[in-house]
């Protein structure tokens, strides 16, 4: 057992070991109803209180507000699954349509996909999996870590349970099957880094669909313009596409909020307009085509064609493209706004359109290449040319807003590099946009566009991306059925052997298309997926170096008493990622340094596996030593969709909360110590700390001290270890935000205090 696995396991133990709660009252001041006294997590030796500690309910939003925000969603979800007609049925048929009943079949497996996936899966189970209001795989993910111990880092603490939103129901030991599950995943190491790589993969693939959606979209819609004109050329067209798809990047830095305010009429208007047409034609050509709502024209599309049969599969899967974003831009909306725009709008316009170009082309076999604009009436082919060119740009945002999010999620559980996250909307905490990101994928779909040209090797590219995430999201979703939902295990099987069974029968075809295009994705993952676990990897293994040499307690004091150590007034704030223990970069500052503020305050800045942390629990305090030697240690937790707030506003909360502690601890202590018949509760000494906070600010102001680290792999490490830290996470760390400016830190009256660390 490797050392950091034993580090883990005794705390483990000291958490189980934890004393019960004791209630206490205060009679004269009136304070709080209850105190909880406990071990603190600073060595099991300091006590610890969380300041303005209760749960806060969510309240839910009126229908006012849930209309308005479906409204929005149609703007900025749906776009992607809305413009699939457009490039559909072309990927099927790419040969042509060698039999009228063919239609049928490949018909029906659309219908029963979007029903089975789209509507069933997607709208209504999945959207229920989020993680407050949050959707994506690492929201997936974030469930599984708060409830069993998975993550690869061991910075919990026995007071991140008490956070209102971290509440989950504790597993009951008569449902042995979800306590196994529970147990296999804390105990097997190895199982925690296959549950962190997938979460990766999922994200990689997310964020690749964030590349494939423009291109696929913007190239199908442009591309109909060769119905009424054959003057523009492939060429044209693709740099056509280009300049469209540099205008898109450039203006979602108006947020979310603008962007979906501004297409949802647009996308509004394309949903009414295919779902029109589609019924027209429906009517019109051949309203035979009702019989694909009979599942048996699949088995006879099968039986017939055979291998082709399942290689088409690879062209009915894009039907599906943009469900994952259902979930995956949750936390932009609500849940029950996508699943209003979902059934009233979204899914019977999709149905209705698919419907009415099957009955097309069932008169019109020879059409299968541009069967969505040769399917619309000559009447009213430019102003569908031009809703439709509008639609492909805006269905590219959805997948865009999910890649956001989802970069988002994963940068505050430690897996991505750190990066610029600017909240666009103070009335929606999910809506996010990551200039980095956006960059990244405008160059990326400039790239594939220029390189491709086309839609159909995009295509092959695409359903490998959708079904990864697909099956992904699956086996996320069936854990979370089991140990946290506790499922009926029927229901279990039933999902796995249709939707299940389904996907991965995607998931088989699309891979047959690899050499075709369909490596691009995972190109793409490859590379997203190296990065992400190169950062976890440097991240965890400095943490664990910290965490095995931190300051002990003794030494802590010995530092505090020293004579020979000056204290001069100021508040100094030593920033560290550790939460348990002091940094040892402390004792390297205290040696070349010999001089300490009169009020210390170590300060951890932590993100919780949940979406958010109300302000009243978001600072923890624990006193160091004596009440004399002025040291505390302050974690603050944030939830993934937190913003950072600014400088001042932090430390204006931060202050007013260690004074608020300082009150507590002191009564807390002299009530304790009163039940012994030893003390009463002493307000001179709570004036006096106080004061000395308040002179240490006006005398000597905020100072912070903020650690530089350069990790080196250790002698004796292997080639490989040495590759990944001394070059591939060095150089990241360089490349992307440092510490101090991701966390908003005044550069004027900061102190870096440089040290090597051999991991």
């Amino acid at each position: 057992m490797e050392r950091g696995d034993v580090i883990e396991e005794e705390r483990s133990q000291e958490e189980n070991q934890e004393e019960k709660d004791q209630e206490q009252e205060f009679d004269q001041h009136g304070i709080y109803n209850g105190l909880k006294r406990k071990f603190s997590s600073f060595d099991s030796e300091a006590d610890g209180f969380t300041s303005n500690q209760g749960h806060v309910s969510s309240q839910s939003l009126d229908w006012g507000t849930i209309m308005k925000l479906a409204f929005q969603s149609i703007g900025v979800v749906f776009g992607d699954l809305g413009t699939s007609p457009l490039y559909v049925l072309p990927g099927v048929f790419q040969t042509g349509v060698k039999h009228n009943d063919d239609i049928l079949g490949v018909l029906s497996l659309i219908f029963y996909s979007l029903m089975l996936i789209t509507l069933i899966k997607y709208v209504f189970i999945v959207l229920a999996a989020n993680d407050n209001g949050d959707g994506g795989t690492f929201a997936l993910y974030s469930l599984v870590c708060r409830y069993a111990k998975v993550s690869l880092t061991p910075n919990q603490q026995a007071e991140d349970i008490e956070v209102s939103n971290y509440k989950l129901d504790v597993p009951n030991r008569r449902l042995k099957r979800a306590s196994f599950v529970k147990s296999m995943l804390e105990k097997n190491q190895i199982t925690k880094y296959f549950i962190l790589l997938i979460t990766m993969l999922g994200t990689s693939m997310v964020i690749g669909d964030g590349i494939l959606t423009p291109c696929i979209s913007v190239l199908s819609a442009v591309g109909g313009i060769r119905e009424a004109t054959s003057a523009l050329t492939d060429n044209m067209i693709m740099w056509i596409s280009v300049a469209i798809l540099i205008i898109l990047f450039q203006i979602q830095r108006f947020g979310t909020d603008k962007i979906g305010y501004s297409f949802a009429p647009i996308l509004t208007i394309w949903f009414i307009f295919i779902g029109t047409v589609g019924l027209y034609n429906f009517v019109k050509h051949d309203p035979g085509v009702i019989k694909a709502v009979n599942p048996m024209y699949i088995v006879k599309y099968f039986s017939k064609n055979k291998k082709n049969a399942w290689i088409s599969l690879g062209g009915v899967i894009l039907c599906l493209t943009g469900s994952e974003a259902l979930f995956a831009d949750l936390g932009h909306f609500s849940v029950r706004s996508i699943q209003i725009s979902s059934c009233t709008v979204v899914f019977p316009s999709i149905v209705l359109a698919y419907f009415g170009q099957a009955s097309y082309l069932r008169k019109h076999n020879q059409d299968a290449s541009s069967a969505f604009y040769s399917s619309v009436p000559k009447p009213i082919y430019w102003p569908m040319f031009i809703v439709a060119v509008m639609a492909a740009i805006i269905a590219s945002q959805s997948l865009i807003s999910a890649s956001f999010s989802i970069v988002q999620q994963s940068l505050a559980l430690g897996c991505f590099p750190r990066v610029k996250v600017v909240h666009t909307s103070s009335k929606y905490k999910g809506q996010v946009y990551v200039p980095e990101i956006n960059t990244l994928l405008m160059v990326a779909c400039v790239g594939v566009t220029l390189g491709f040209k086309n839609t159909l090797q995009i295509g092959n590219a695409y359903g490998i991306a959708v079904a990864f995430v697909f099956t992904i999201t699956s086996s996320f979703l069936v854990l979370v059925m089991v140990m946290i939902w506790k499922t009926n295990i029927y229901l279990i099987i039933i999902y796995a052997l249709t939707i299940g069974l389904l996907e991965f029968l995607f998931l088989s075809s699309v891979l047959y298309k690899f050499v075709d295009g369909g490596y691009l994705p995972l190109l793409f993952a490859l590379t997203l997926v190296t990065i992400m676990y190169l950062w976890s990897y440097g991240y965890r293994k400095t943490y664990m170096y910290e965490l095995e040499n931190k300051v002990s307690k003794g030494k802590l004091m010995e530092i505090a008493s020293d004579p020979s150590i000056h204290r001069v007034p100021g508040l100094a704030l030593f920033y560290t990622e550790l939460v348990q223990g002091i940094s040892p970069i402390f004792t390297h500052y205290v040696a070349n340094v010999p001089v300490l503020h009169s009020i210390l305050v170590f300060v951890s800045i932590k993100c919780l596996p949940i979406s958010t942390v109300p302000l009243e629990e978001r600072f923890l305090f624990h006193r160091l030593n004596s009440h004399e030697q002025g040291m505390f240690r302050c974690v603050v937790r944030y939830g993934y969709k937190d913003a950072r707030t600014e400088w001042e506003s932090f430390k204006e909360v931060l202050v007013s909360q260690l004074k608020e502690f300082i009150r507590n601890d002191v009564l807390m202590s002299s009530e304790l110590a009163a039940h012994d018949k030893v003390a009463n509760v002493d307000e001179e000494m709570v004036q006096r700390e106080v004061r000395i906070v308040d002179d240490a600010l006006n005398f000597g102001g905020v100072v912070h001290l903020m650690g530089e680290k350069e990790v080196v792999a250790s002698k004796g490490s292997s080639f490989l270890k040495k590759l990944a830290i001394n070059y591939a996470y060095n150089w990241l760390k360089r490349c992307v935000r440092q510490a101090d400016e991701f966390f908003m830190i005044p550069r004027k009256r900061l102190l870096k205090v440089g040290m090597t660390y051999e991991i």
